[in-house]
């Protein structure tokens, strides 16, 4: 079975798969693209259009187009309203990957079925189940849901993990820094490469900072140099078409000035034109706020890599379409003193997650072959395993598959380790000033899988219900004020029988795997009661209301040919 990678991005979607060598290649839909905009047309109460097509319609009937979804992945009250029908972001995203899983079946002529999908580093837990969700209703097994940086790590790192660290270096390690700029969000990751081992050393960014931002500032420039030259025309931005016309050609604008020193601007609006010239030196005055934010935090991450002990990295990646403007590499180079290079900043990802993808399925099929011939206990890891089984296990897998037996091996051997991109608390009372607070068990860039117990105390004698809040920092710091979390999950534990004196032990635990999902229990010692809670997105909805959102999704689906 081929798992299929797909970068779900916010302005442009990409999918591809590993070939018959295992070699990632991206797949091309019916019109020819390899990159697919993230934009849904809905045409009418029961169709919908995904990518260009949808994309040339956004001037045209901007009411009905959906684009930056991935911005509101996670967050349970959006919905985007048309023909009647309301969407939820999994909802529209899977309408998006509905139209990436037809294109690699134009391109293949096989179904797909599973797929690995990439989030930014700094999603939290809602946002990456929100993203799973959407896998569901698209009617994938999402076998992964994968960071960004991780998925241009492994596609970078492809030849050196296939048998090849750069041999110059002594130790046989190669630390990587990726800056992925994309249309929606932003990640700063640094990133250890050794000998079929990916580690992930630290994490910063915002997922709602990204080239789309840098447009909407051209887009403020072109209005207002309109209104300048037509004063009594309309303002572009009043009007909905007038500015989603003007953010196509910010864009537009943006990608030129990556290439010239100026541009020419022409805005027709209300009856009259303006053109308007642009200067790169301009776009990057206009911009260089949102550029600061990106070092910041790449700075950020930095530091927060050199307090595990790696002060200097060998390569730094440019990601993402919007690195490619030249005020970024400038700018890593004179303000952090980085050596920047643009790495396939608009496939990257793709490629990585389909490698990914290939590893995943490789370990399920060896797994399995030896849970059945009894050499590996159900749910162990492959890490338990023999090394006589394992090797007899990829030599039969191997010929199964056709694959080398090397081949299956270096697969299986590649190890991904990850960090927590956000911080994981609960509410409790603070006795010392007698106020609620965030009480954090799990911190930002603490090492992934992570397994965390504490013990709490109840606050009165015969205290009848335990209140569980499991929140989620916000932020780049780890407030203590409940202001300053986001609320995951509550649950309580009770009715408690009588008898208990004020501080009985209460103990929480909280576990998170490589997928970043977190499983949290809770247990009162004296009466031996037990809670158990899964931070669950509000997006996430029961069996019935999947069911529902499929036929609805397929009952609108049409693809722009």
């Amino acid at each position: 079975m081929t798992v299929h990678g797909i970068d779900l991005g916010t302005t442009n979607s990409v999918i591809a798969r590993t070939d018959p060598d295992g070699r990632p290649e991206v797949l091309a839909g019916m019109t020819g693209d390899e990159i697919v905009p993230s934009v849904v047309l809905f045409a009418g109460a029961g169709e919908h259009v995904v990518g260009e097509g949808a994309r040339r319609q956004a001037r045209l009937d901007p009411d009905h187009v959906c684009t930056l979804v991935k911005r509101r992945m996670g967050d349970s009250e959006w919905r985007f309203l048309a023909h009647g029908k309301s969407w939820s972001a999994p909802a529209v995203s899977a309408l998006i990957l509905g139209g990436l899983t037809a294109d690699a079946a134009f391109a293949t002529g096989e179904p797909v079925t599973s797929a690995v999908i990439t989030v930014p580093a700094y999603f939290g837990d809602e946002e990456r189940r929100a993203t799973t969700l959407a896998g569901v209703y698209a009617g994938l097994d999402v076998r992964a849901v994968l960071s960004e940086p991780i998925a241009a790590a492994l596609s970078y790192g492809f030849g050196r993990l296939d048998g090849a660290i750069d041999i110059n270096k002594n130790d046989g390690h190669e630390t990587v820094l990726v800056y992925d700029l994309g249309g929606g969000t932003f990640d700063a990751t640094v990133i250890e490469l050794a000998d079929r081992r990916i580690t992930v050393l630290a994490v910063d960014g915002d997922h709602q900072l990204g080239g789309a931002d840098f447009d909407e500032r051209i887009a403020l420039h072109l209005a207002r140099e309109f209104c300048a030259q037509n004063p009594d025309a309309e303002d572009p931005l009043d009007d909905s078409v007038g500015a989603q016309a003007l953010v196509l050609a910010a864009e537009r604008a943006k990608r030129e000035l990556s290439d010239a020193e100026s541009t020419t601007v022409v805005v027709a609006h209300d009856g009259v034109r303006a053109s308007i010239p642009l200067t790169r030196a301009q776009f990057e005055d206009m911009t260089s706020g949102l550029l600061e934010r990106t070092l910041r935090l790449t700075a950020a991450c930095l530091d927060a890599a050199a307090g595990r002990g790696v002060s200097t990295v060998d390569h730094v990646l440019l990601v993402g379409g919007s690195s490619r403007m030249p005020m970024v590499a400038r700018a890593l180079r004179e303000r952090l003193d980085l050596a920047p290079r643009l790495h396939d900043p608009d496939l990257a990802v793709a490629r990585g997650a389909a490698l990914y993808g290939a590893k995943v399925e490789l370990e399920r099929l060896v797994t399995d072959d030896l849970i059945t011939r009894g050499r590996l206990r159900d749910g162990a890891p492959l890490e338990d395993a023999d090394t006589r089984d394992l090797t007899d296990s990829c030599r039969r897998v191997a010929d199964a598959t056709g694959m080398t037996v090397d081949r299956v091996r270096r697969s299986v051997e590649i190890r991904v380790d990850t960090v927590v991109s956000r911080g994981f608390g609960v509410l409790a009372v603070n006795d010392m000033v007698g106020a609620l607070e965030n009480s954090w068990l799990v911190h930002r860039n603490d090492r992934l899988p992570i397994k965390v117990r504490r013990s709490f105390g109840t606050m009165r004698t015969d205290q009848d219900q335990i209140n569980l809040a499991v929140v989620e920092q916000q932020g780049m710091d780890a407030s203590p004020r409940p202001e300053d979390s986001k609320l995951l999950v509550a649950g309580h534990i009770g009715p408690i029988p009588p008898g208990y004196e004020a501080g009985t032990e209460v103990q929480v635990t909280f576990e998170m795997g490589f997928d970043g999902v977190l499983h949290v229990t809770a247990f009162h010692v004296g009466a031996g009661l037990p809670l158990s809670l899964t931070a669950e997105t509000g997006a996430t909805l029961s069996q019935a209301e999947v069911a529902r959102e499929r036929r609805q999704i397929q009952r609108s689906r049409r693809r722009d040919e």
